[in-house]
């Protein structure tokens, strides 16, 4: 008998372009893929696994579109002088930090978060990677994190001129080196992009050698882009030009492309992105931490500019970032604009980011990756796919991931995870780990 998976008694949100709310149905995953959605009462055979997910919704498993994990060594971390503006805050914490990371504490801050994404019911991750003292096979200690947690990711390496001639040639190495490597692979867990600091750190002959590769390997670009006014302010002095044209004149844009944060964007920049069909990635709790603003993306929706959500490693809960994204678009503007972008971006816009570099994920569809979560909810009001939106935001996100599932493979049932990970072991080690840099800091 081949190995399966029965998921019957849920309610199921399909997602995707024309979302179905489906109840008596139920899903047959096979091979890691979604085998057959129909009515429960066609379901007459026997499983390998079967699953009860009544009192629960199944949806799939969320994607976060901008992360860092190596920021997990942060937590705690009360060396860093206090910082009034973005400027500071990236050399009073993130690079002291990251200078001290070696690849085991890398490898570290990536399977904590990751084993708390299975929790959160996050099963795709688009990530950018800094350790400018440890940077040849950083990428591949991640990959390692990923792969032992059943989750599937894009990895970069953030390369950058602040560090000097020698760390920036590694930068690209690294970048060029992990590009070839999951290509190779072709395994649709592990992908690759081009990672940049971001413009102001970057110079023109770094930028153009990162450009041609890139180029070369038809790999996209992952860049944090006009994050803080502070971005557009170095561009305008150095280049006579602002961020978003600076980085298409080197042909860095596109639609394998990441722009993350564009908080500081104006209209033309913004006709850019949406031209260039470069994907741009909002992190709320990020921008409102670090006091950077917030970004326009009800205006960037109505320009056709395709905004996905992110974390900036803030959190791996979607659910709660998606929240974030709404309330502050409601500050920016008024109560009545930013919901349903604010949704959209994590529940349709990052499925299409996310299938730019991955085949068929983020949408529960016969032939699509299996990547499920279950969460608990009795829903105390109707339920129907025209309201769904309004239950994610003040139902779903109060409850409770009950059941994880990537790529056919459950990682969580029962709130329990089922990982062949000693989460007591490894967090003891990373707490040592982490312990020692906080000396080195």
């Amino acid at each position: 008998m081949k190995k399966n998976i029965l998921i019957k008694n849920a309610t199921i949100a399909t997602l995707g372009a024309t979302n179905r709310l489906l109840k008596n149905h139920a899903i047959l995953v096979e091979n890691g893929l979604i085998k057959k959605i129909a009515p429960q009462k066609s379901f007459k055979g026997k499983y390998s696994k079967v699953i009860d997910g009544a009192g629960k919704l199944a949806m799939p498993g969320f994607i976060n579109a901008h992360m860092h994990f190596y920021s997990t060594f942060a937590r705690g971390l009360g060396k860093a002088s206090p910082s009034r503006n973005f400027t500071e805050i990236l050399e009073n914490l993130w690079w002291r930090l990251d200078k001290k990371l070696t690849n085991a504490d890398s490898y570290y801050s990536a399977v904590i978060p990751l084993m708390d994404a299975v929790r959160k019911g996050t099963t795709t991750l688009i990530d950018h990677h800094a350790s400018p003292f440890a940077v040849k096979g950083s990428l591949k200690a991640i990959e390692k994190a990923v792969r032992e947690t059943g989750l599937r990711a894009s990895l970069c390496y953030e390369l950058s001129d602040r560090d000097g001639k020698d760390i920036a040639q590694a930068g690209l190495e690294e970048n060029t080196e992990f590009i070839k490597y999951a290509a190779a692979l072709d395994d649709n867990r592990i992908k690759a992009m081009f990672g940049l600091h971001a413009s102001f750190t970057v110079t023109d002959a770094t930028l153009e050698e990162a450009a041609y590769r890139g180029h070369t390997l038809k790999a996209g670009f992952h860049i944090h882009t006009a994050e803080s006014q502070a971005d557009q302010l170095y561009a305008e002095a150095h280049y006579k030009m602002r961020v978003v044209e600076r980085l298409e004149g080197f042909g860095i844009l596109g639609p394998k492309s990441i722009a993350a944060h564009c908080v500081h964007i104006n209209e033309k920049e913004m006709e850019i992105l949406a031209r260039t069909h470069t994907a741009v990635v909002h992190n709320p709790q990020s921008n409102a931490n670090n006091a950077v603003g917030i970004a326009d993306i009800v205006a960037m929706a109505g320009k056709g500019v395709l905004v996905g959500l992110g974390t900036d490693a803030m959190t791996v809960n979607m659910l709660e970032e998606v929240r974030a994204a709404v309330w502050l678009q409601h500050l920016k503007r008024d109560p009545s604009q930013g919901f349903a972008e604010s949704v959209s971006a994590l529940l349709m816009n990052n499925t299409e980011i996310a299938n730019r570099q991955f085949k068929d994920v983020g949408i529960l569809k016969e032939g699509y990756c299996a990547d499920i979560i279950l969460l608990d909810y009795y829903p105390p009001t109707p339920l129907e796919t025209d309201n769904f939106y309004g239950h994610l935001v003040f139902g779903l996100s109060q409850s409770a991931v009950d059941t994880t599932i990537a790529a056919g493979r459950v990682l969580m049932e029962n709130k329990k995870l089922k990982l062949d990970i000693d989460e007591e072991e490894v967090s003891r080690k990373s707490a040592e780990l982490a312990k020692k840099l906080w000396s080195r800091f």
